[in-house]
């Protein structure tokens, strides 16, 4: 990885959208819901106020808004605080 985040910042990588729903219906991309869990790739060292409490292959759920968006070598992204992370899965 060519990315290392800093302070408090962790690397997800979002799990994919869903395809179709249970009951077997097809979802188009303008109505697919954003994910809102992922794996940590990558975090930064912590702050002197925070130490991190996730670490690399994590899955994790975060909220809606969270992080911003990044695409790197064709994949996407989110870098976001430690904060913005609400629970290990």
């Amino acid at each position: 990885m060519k990315i290392k985040p800093l302070a408090d910042r962790v690397l997800i990588k979002p799990a994919a959208a869903e395809e179709k729903t249970v009951g077997g219906i097809i979802i188009p991309d303008t109505a697919k819901e954003k994910p809102l869990q992922g794996e940590v790739i990558a975090v930064g060292n912590g702050t002197k106020d925070e130490e991190m409490v996730v670490k690399p292959n994590d899955k994790v759920l975060y909220g809606k808004y969270a992080g911003t968006e990044i695409e790197l070598e064709g994949e996407t992204y989110l870098i976001m605080r430690q904060s913005d992370v609400l629970a290990i899965i």
